[in-house]
C-alpha cells in the first residue's frame, strides 16, 4: 500500500526557504521603483547632497527674505554710502545709495529663483510636446518642426532674447519668456532625439497592436522613458536661465529698479567698481555658487542616467 504525501502548493512570487517546514513560505520582497532607486543614486553621492542643502538654503532663505533681511532693501541713505564689508550694522556694506547690501542680496534670490523657472517652464511648455510628437509621428510635422528650430537655434540666444524684449519691453517677466523662447528649440532637439529611439521598442509597437490612442502611447509609454535626459536637460537650462537673467538685468532689460536682483547688483558695483571694489564679491560669489551648484547637480544626475543605462 502506497502512502502519498500532499505537498502544499506554493503560489506563484512566494518561496520556501530550504529547510524550512514545508508550510513555511514567505512572500518576494517587492522590488524598489525606479524613482527610489534613481534618488539613492543621487544621494549616494556626496556632492550631489552638499549642491542640493545649498540651493535647499537658498530656497529657504528667498521664502523668509522679509523676516531675516536686516533692512528695507531699497531705503535709501545717502549719508551711509560707500561703506565697507563688515561695517556697523552693515555685515556686508552698502551701496551707492546708502543701501544695505545683505538685504539686497537676500531678496535678489527671490528673483535669482523664480526667474529661471519661468524661462525653464515656457522652454518646457513648448519644446517638450512638440519634441514628443515630432520624434514620435515623424514625417512631414517632424521636417518642419525640426527646420524651425534649427533657424531658431542658428540665431545667438542672447540677440533672439533682445530682439524679443525691443519688441515686448524691459521687465522681469518679459525678458524670462525672451530667454525661454530662446531655449526651446534645444529643449526640443534632445526630446526630439530620445522620443525617436523610443519609438522603435517593443513594447511601442505592442501599444499600437492593443490600439491604444497616439496620445495615451505618448503619455503613457514615450513621456516616461525620455524623463532621464529631460531631467538632465532641463537642471543644466535652469544655470543658463539664472545666468541670462543676470547678464539682462546688468544690461538694464531684465529686473528694474528698486527691485534687487543679482545682475543689478552687479551693475552697481561695476559702475562704482573705483569707489567700492569690493561691492562686486557678494553678488558674483552668489551667482559663482549657485551656477556651480546647478551644473555639478546636472553633471551628478547625467552620471545616475549613465548607471541606469548601463545596469539596463
Amino acid at each position: 500500500m502506497t502512502i502519498s504525501r500532499s505537498v502544499p502548493r506554493v503560489a506563484p512570487g512566494v518561496r520556501r526557504t530550504v529547510g524550512a517546514p514545508i508550510g513555511a513560505v514567505h512572500s518576494n520582497p517587492a522590488p524598489p521603483s525606479p524613482g527610489r532607486v534613481f534618488v539613492r543614486r543621487i544621494l549616494k553621492s556626496r556632492t550631489n547632497v552638499a549642491c542640493l542643502i545649498f540651493l535647499g538654503l537658498l530656497a529657504v532663505v528667498a521664502v523668509a527674505a522679509p523676516w531675516i533681511a536686516p533692512y528695507d532693501p531699497a531705503y535709501q541713505k545717502l549719508a551711509s554710502a560707500f561703506l565697507p564689508l563688515f561695517s556697523d550694522n552693515h555685515l556686508l556694506g552698502t551701496d551707492q545709495l546708502g543701501r544695505d547690501t545683505l538685504s539686497r542680496l537676500i531678496y535678489a534670490t527671490q528673483i535669482s529663483l523664480v526667474a529661471p523657472l519661468i524661462a525653464v517652464g515656457f522652454a518646457a511648455v513648448t519644446g517638450l510636446p512638440l519634441g514628443l510628437l515630432a520624434g514620435y509621428l515623424g514625417g512631414k510635422f517632424d521636417w518642419i518642426a525640426g527646420r524651425v528650430a534649427d533657424a531658431l537655434i542658428a540665431l545667438p540666444a542672447l540677440v533672439l532674447a533682445l530682439a524679443i524684449i525691443a519688441i515686448f519691453g524691459p521687465g522681469l517677466t518679459n525678458a524670462m519668456l525672451a530667454v525661454g523662447a530662446a531655449t526651446a528649440p534645444r529643449l526640443f532637439r534632445v526630446v526630439r532625439g530620445a522620443a525617436m529611439n523610443v519609438r522603435e521598442e517593443t513594447y511601442i509597437e505592442a501599444s499600437k497592436v492593443v490600439g491604444c490612442s497616439t496620445s495615451r502611447t505618448v503619455l503613457v509609454h514615450v513621456l516616461p522613458n525620455v524623463r532621464s535626459p529631460l531631467l538632465v536637460q532641463l537642471t543644466l537650462m535652469l544655470s543658463l536661465a539664472l545666468l541670462a537673467e543676470a547678464g539682462l538685468s546688468f544690461l538694464g532689460l531684465g529686473v528694474q529698479p528698486p527691485t534687487a536682483s543679482w545682475g543689478s547688483m552687479l551693475r552697481g558695483a561695476f559702475d562704482n567698481r573705483f569707489q567700492s571694489p569690493w561691492m562686486v564679491v557678494p553678488p558674483g560669489l552668489a551667482i559663482m555658487l549657485t551656477i556651480l551648484s546647478l551644473n555639478m547637480l546636472g553633471d551628478g544626475i547625467r552620471d545616475a542616467v549613465g548607471q541606469e543605462r548601463r545596469k539596463a
